[in-house]
């Protein structure tokens, strides 16, 4: 006879289930609008797992706000940003370096090398609102199809947000996991790598064949004359800024004393939100204006950047609605109990608990805490070494990526900066994502086993 607590566990599952299915029936064959069915599915999963009425809504507002407050300052500077480079010129210019630095043939190894390198110091949505640009102007200059050159962008920085430190959600894993830092670099460089080659450049190559999307209807090839268009030091110096504030709060923060101002000062200016703030006052005024824009058209081009951003932000913040709903219901703890006592070896525990966590609330981020908070209790009385953790922290990472789907933020990212319709983003972004956490997990679990 089933007791009253594994009735209310397997109650949370199914309905964990259930919102999933619901969701993907309501977006992809009722076609009703993201936002609409997300806010839908949130309240019912929020009454079918016996939240009190009263809290449904509470928590709807904090997972808004949550996903919102960070997310909308970097879409909307991010944005201007980006769209000041394109107007001038130096996306162009960087994407005319990039072709005759790989050639056309490998344009996409050079789009997933730059994701993997660029996105080091930054949160996924900052670095693909930089970077996005740049498979535009490349794909727009040989033709190629987008999906081939924005797989490889995507899986570089999901790598670099995945597996490699100092990215916030690796740093934040390895050091609950009391995971050795050395090792940890390792193992993520191992993981990241051919995680992205085989996700990235491979994949996207494969998969562009079956799957076509073009530059978007509004893209256009900047009308600027070669004599006035920014060299390329000059554009890739503008790419890099915010990139490098952050990267020396990042580096800084450990080389000064806690607590001094100057580590105060770090923090302020390599935040995101400043570096992004401080990159577009530098895009205005040391390219809009240098190269021969007036006043106005600079602000035409910084109101046209932000209005495509705000159905990206309504999506992504109903995104973050749902996974908070499921988060506070209890789902998390509940599906880690029973995956924990399934008797699976402890690394492909740490894959699947990550991964299921994931698929359920959306935030690759959410999924590695709380498979950390669930399998710290197993772990802390086993006695591995710090070696050892890392490789663990390693496999909740990997099964943090897999299955992306409709509650992530990441997935209408992708969605609607290429283009894709969410058959499409399923097909390619999801792929992609499997692929890459599967490849990284499984060298985190070859690690584990030898070390």
């Amino acid at each position: 006879m089933n007791t009253p607590e594994t009735l209310s566990t397997l109650t949370l599952v199914l309905t964990a289930v259930g919102s999933v299915v619901l969701l993907l029936f309501l977006v992809m064959y009722a076609r009703l609008h993201a936002f609409v069915a997300l806010m839908i599915v949130s309240i019912g999963a929020g009454l079918f797992s016996g939240m009190p009425v009263q809290q449904i809504t509470e928590t709807m507002q904090k997972g808004m706000a949550g996903t919102l407050g960070f997310l909308a300052i970097v879409v909307a500077l991010g944005a201007m940003f980006g769209k000041i480079l394109h107007e001038t010129g130096a996306l162009d210019q960087i994407a005319n370096k990039l072709l005759n630095l790989f050639g056309e043939k490998n344009a996409h190894y050079a789009v997933g090398v730059a994701g993997l390198i660029c996105a080091l110091p930054l949160f996924f949505d900052v670095a693909i609102v930089l970077l996005i640009g740049v498979v535009f102007a490349v794909a727009n200059r040989t033709g190629h199809n987008v999906v081939r050159l924005a797989i490889p962008l995507f899986a570089g920085v999901a790598a670099a947000a995945a597996f490699l430190l100092p990215g916030p959600t690796p740093m934040l894993v390895a050091s609950q996991m009391g995971a050795d830092y050395g090792w940890m670099i390792l193992i993520g460089l191992c993981a990241a790598i051919p995680g992205m080659i085989l996700a990235g450049p491979l994949f996207g190559k494969f998969i562009s064949n079956y799957v076509h999307i073009d530059i978007p209807a509004d893209y256009q090839a900047p009308n600027t004359e070669h004599g006035k268009m920014p060299s390329f030091g000059f554009s890739l110096c503008l790419v890099l800024f915010p990139l490098v504030l952050v990267g020396l709060k990042t580096i800084g923060t450990h080389l000064v004393e806690k607590g001094t101002t100057l580590e105060h000062w770090l923090e302020f200016i390599g935040h995101p939100f400043t570096a992004l703030l401080l990159a577009c006052l530098l895009a205005i005024y040391g390219l809009g204006f240098r190269y021969g824009m007036d006043k106005e058209k600079v602000m035409a081009i910084c109101s046209a950047a932000i209005q495509p951003a705000g159905i990206i932000l309504l999506v992504t913040g109903a995104g973050g609605v749902f996974k908070q709903i499921l988060v506070d219901s209890g789902v998390g703890p509940a599906l880690g109990d029973s995956l924990i006592g399934a008797g699976l070896p402890i690394a492909v525990a740490c894959f699947v608990l990550a991964g299921a966590v994931r698929v359920i609330q959306g935030s690759a981020t959410v999924a590695c805490l709380t498979a950390v908070g669930l399998v710290l209790p197993v772990i802390s009385e086993l006695g591995y070494s710090g070696a050892q953790l890392a490789a663990l922290a390693v496999c909740i990472s990997g099964g943090s990526l897999i299955l992306s789907h409709v509650n992530d933020s990441g997935f209408w990212l992708y969605g609607k900066f290429t283009g894709a319709t969410e058959a499409q983003t399923l097909k390619t972004w999801t792929v992609m994502e499997t692929i890459l956490g599967t490849t990284g997990a499984i060298v985190g679990m070859v690690f584990f086993m030898f070390l």
